[in-house]
């Protein structure tokens, strides 16, 4: 829909209620979409996903064994599903085709009622494309594309405008966008992804930078779009729901998902103080496995509540003695162990 015949729409429908005239645009995009023979995605991406670490032998080689039994306890927990090579699965040191294999065994091992998001992104759009429906086809529901980053000075929001649509106009399965500054140097600026929001075929975002009023305004801004803002951080989980948010993606679900999920039916139960209480204990033991010591800290920590974390792969370093002491009195502080 161009901008004259929404601005036409907006003016036409002023005196009706804001939730009747959202139901109006929508009806009136899908027909535009329908008559330029664009697929319509609909997806309910709604709730707590765990960014699964991809577990290795000593040798460094996949470990599809560990994967699998991680999966198999991850399936008994109220979870909404996976998300499979993100940040934390260490995807930038695999190959393409572990990437996908990878994707491919967690689809398999995961219960039917769990959604897999596959990490898609990759630095070239094309790469991009074909990385996307080659996960598709071995069974993401949707995938989640990280901005392309190595050449961020030139990553304009016309390129990223470019990338994304190319890229959900190319999927075969809905697009979900990815902003996480601290890994990438680049945050999606509520400009491009207000733009974006109207791409029959991009559903959503998982935003990690932690601006709750970005989040809350783009929650604001999109109530007439099918789109869903995920937060993407176990410290901010209260009030990203708060502003409208339907979801995490948080590092912190891989070991506690429960708490997570607890948290989250609070919220929806009314009883917000003990939600921000239950808030207050994640915030320190999620930053410890996050900012402090990252993936290999997150792998550390699994250990220590039945999941099979392991080693990360080189170049990043296993955290020492003294820093698993940290992350575990961390935990303990917060009367999580």
């Amino acid at each position: 829909m161009n901008s004259l015949t929404r601005s036409f729409l907006n003016k036409v429908l002023g005196a009706v209620k804001k939730s009747r005239k959202c139901e109006i645009l929508h009806d009136v995009r899908v027909l535009s979409n329908l008559a330029g023979k664009r697929s319509i995605s609909t997806l309910d991406i709604s709730g707590i996903y765990p960014p699964i670490p991809t577990p290795f032998n000593t040798d460094e080689s996949v470990a599809f064994d560990q994967l699998e039994k991680n999966i198999k306890i991850w399936n008994k927990i109220p979870l909404k599903g996976y998300v499979v090579e993100g940040s934390n699965g260490e995807y930038t040191f695999l190959t393409p085709n572990e990437r996908v294999e990878v994707v491919k065994k967690a689809s398999e091992w995961a219960a039917k009622d769990k959604l897999i998001i596959a990490g898609s992104g990759c630095e070239s759009t094309r790469d991009t494309i074909e990385m996307t429906n080659r996960m598709a086809d071995v069974g993401a529901r949707a995938v989640l594309v990280v901005t392309p980053c190595y050449y961020k000075g030139r990553m304009t929001n016309q390129a990223l405008i470019q990338h994304y649509t190319k890229v959900a106009d190319n999927s075969s399965v809905p697009v979900i966008l990815y902003s996480v500054p601290a890994n990438t140097g680049i945050d999606l600026s509520p400009e491009v992804i207000l733009h974006l929001a109207s791409h029959p075929n991009i559903i959503g975002l998982k935003d990690s930078g932690g601006d709750i009023s970005k989040l809350g305004t783009l929650v604001y801004k999109t109530q007439c779009e099918d789109f869903q803002v995920l937060a993407g951080s176990a410290s901010f989980i209260f009030p990203a729901y708060s502003v409208g948010c339907v979801g995490g993606v948080c590092a912190l679900a891989n070991i506690l998902g429960d708490e997570l999920c607890q948290l989250v039916q609070l919220f929806k139960d009314g009883k917000f103080q003990e939600a921000k209480e239950l808030q207050f204990r994640m915030i320190a033991p999620n930053v410890s496995i996050t900012k402090m010591y990252g993936v290999a800290g997150l792998k550390r920590a699994m250990e220590w509540f039945g999941y099979y974390g392991g080693i990360t792969r080189s170049p990043l370093l296993p955290v020492t003695d003294a820093e698993e002491k940290i992350i575990r009195d961390i935990f303990v502080q917060n009367k999580f162990l």
